[in-house]
């Protein structure tokens, strides 16, 4: 892993977003008023990789590491989780979950770990929210970077709400398409690193079902959002 920190560039405005991600964005967006109607999938679970810090972090923005209060830069993506209890051939909602995301920055550098040089004390991109009635847990971060070795992806892990003792744990990594992908990195700050080594038909994880776990994202405001919606197998 590349442990330079220092973004290059400056931010993408909004006219660059549209004017760049045009139609390849993957999903739809939506007429005012509707909602996307949820569906239960069952989906696969991957290695926690680099790497699960339990930072007790209870916020919807994971961006910023509170002890400095500095966000690293990115076009800002919206992640919504949509979770569900599969049994007996259907599905509810499973509220009072735990839903943990973290990721590596645009430089691909990780908080928290020692493979992060300099960051290895701050804790920006990572965080938890618990679901709601519906089932639902939204979060405010970044897009992600690269690294060597990896396509681009995001961490996440669902931990219910039983005592440790007996609590169920759930981890995996979401993914997103070539082309978005592409795309975002020929932006600042993305693009000072050159292009990426790994795609997602080259990483060994994404062929071990990341066709399952692709997030596909939309514009939102002044960057992208994506729903996921995931399925615990009771």
């Amino acid at each position: 892993m590349e442990h330079d920190d220092t973004p290059a560039g400056r931010l993408l405005t909004r006219r660059e977003v549209l004017g760049l991600m045009g139609a390849a964005l993957i999903g739809r967006s939506l007429p005012a008023g509707a909602q996307e109607r949820p569906s239960c999938v069952a989906r696969p679970q991957q290695m926690e990789g680099p790497f699960f810090v339990d930072t007790g972090l209870n916020r919807s923005d994971i961006r910023s590491d509170p002890g400095t209060g500095a966000v690293p830069p990115g076009l800002t993506l919206q992640v919504m989780f949509r979770v569900s209890r599969v049994s007996g051939g259907g599905c509810a909602p499973m509220p009072g979950a735990h839903v943990e995301l973290w990721q590596c920055d645009a430089a691909g550098v990780y908080s928290g770990v020692r493979e992060g040089g300099d960051a290895a004390g701050q804790k920006f991109l990572r965080g938890y929210q618990v679901t709601d009635n519906a089932g639902t847990a939204r979060f405010t971060t970044i897009y992600p970077g690269w690294y060597p070795g990896r396509t681009v992806h995001l961490h996440f892990m669902i931990r219910s709400a039983r005592s440790s003792a007996a609590r169920e744990e759930f981890t995996s990594q979401l993914y997103f398409d070539d082309a978005t992908t592409d795309r975002v990195h020929a932006l600042a700050p993305y693009a000072g690193r050159g292009p990426r080594t790994v795609k997602n038909g080259g990483d060994g994880l994404y062929r071990q079902g990341g066709a399952q776990l692709l997030l596909a994202v939309r514009e939102h405001g002044q960057g992208l959002a994506g729903t996921f919606d995931v399925g615990l197998q009771a």
